[in-house]
């Protein structure tokens, strides 16, 4: 039961040290969080 319990736990800190050094869904792979994007709205102007 001991080995089963320490397998469990050695498996879990891998993934978890997989999962962190996997790049994040930013375009420059710098981590963090995207930088939005800036788009145009054209607005009429008033009379």
């Amino acid at each position: 039961m001991v080995e089963l319990l320490l397998f469990t736990g050695v498996v879990a800190l891998f993934g978890l040290a997989f999962w962190l050094t996997t790049d994040s869904d930013d375009d420059n792979s710098g981590g963090g969080l995207m930088q939005p994007a800036l788009v145009p709205i054209r607005v009429r102007p008033s009379r």
